[in-house]
């Protein structure tokens, strides 16, 4: 080999191995990206599993007692699932109204905020009952998810149907004792959808799908709210379009875990951001359930994943 072709030959190699150090580089630094783990909540290598995919479009977990798990298909499979201690997966209801949000009474009933029924209704052995269709007059437009108080009452977002209509309010309602006509305890979130409480009870905690902020009211002895500010900033929302803000859960320590067009954002007890949880798939909703409420169960569009986690979920039973 000639000097000349040698010290281009050397060059070649040089740039070849600084390529493959910079890819090197790059690639560590994309994994780090797609599973940072966020302390106390989630380890830096878990990611979420698939435990099932096939569906149209999953919404609505809660946990149960006994570690299983309900959660809807929307989007005209209409149906409500079981996922069994075990891992089996089957058909609970059928021809739900459009089900979405789910929770649990005291008593382990299952109920469910149906879209297209335009109630929010109790699941029995052969057909759901209502508790309530809303306010004589003013009868609800979509309801969308819903969170179980220690009274029994409930808690429930009816942003109405897409498109958004301006001018046309949305709402949040309480409806005391579980049953009967709700009331309005807020009008002026653009688009309220995912909502939870506070392990205390004493705070309510409510999303907007349009906007970035996360709301927090102060919780009433009678159900009412007052108070209302914000909780907490979505990230990585682009200029122009919507967070994407849907179903929320809340684990033991107050963490709120919102699913956003970005992935799962993660606040802690005083709205600081500590993360965000990547999924395959646009998520929709979450919950704990499993062993010590330790595993994340994810809704992301056809699939329903799974998240071992740090932190345990909460012990009631509403989500």
């Amino acid at each position: 080999m000639k000097f000349q072709d040698m010290k281009a030959f050397r060059r070649t190699a040089c740039e070849m191995f600084t390529g493959f150090v910079l890819l090197g580089i790059c690639a560590s630094m994309s994994l780090g990206q797609t599973t940072p783990g966020i302390k106390g909540v989630v380890a830096g290598n878990a990611r979420p599993e698939l435990v099932q995919e096939g569906f149209m479009f999953t919404e609505g977990p809660v946990g149960t007692a006994d570690g299983g798990l309900y959660f809807s298909d929307i989007m005209g499979a209409d149906k409500t699932y079981r996922l069994e201690p075990g891992g089996k997966i089957s058909v609970y209801r059928s021809s739900t109204n459009g089900t979405n949000g789910l929770a649990l009474m005291r008593d382990g009933s299952l109920i469910g905020a149906e879209g297209n029924g335009r109630r929010i209704s109790k699941a029995g052995a052969a057909r759901a009952t209502t508790l309530t269709e809303g306010i004589t007059g003013m009868g609800l437009m979509a309801p969308n998810d819903l969170i179980v108080d220690e009274k029994g009452g409930i808690y429930f977002t009816d942003p109405g149907p897409r498109p958004i209509v301006p001018g046309r309010k949305a709402y949040v309602y309480y409806l005391a004792g579980g049953a009967g006509q709700p009331r309005v305890v807020d009008d002026s979130i653009t688009r309220p959808n995912g909502l939870t409480l506070t392990n205390n009870g004493k705070t309510l905690i409510v999303d907007d799908t349009v906007g970035d902020t996360v709301f927090a009211f102060d919780v009433e002895s009678n159900g009412s709210v007052k108070n209302k500010r914000a909780f907490a900033k979505l990230h990585d929302v682009q200029a122009g379009q919507e967070s994407g803000a849907d179903g929320m859960t809340i684990d033991s320590q107050d963490r709120i875990y919102v699913t956003t067009a970005s992935g799962i954002q993660v606040f802690d007890a005083k709205g600081g951001y500590a993360g965000t949880i990547k999924v395959p798939r646009q998520p929709a909703n979450c919950a704990f359930a499993g062993p010590g409420k330790r595993v994340l169960y994810i809704t992301a569009r056809e699939g329903l994943y799974k998240l071992n986690m740090l932190s345990p979920g909460a012990r009631r039973l509403g989500k």
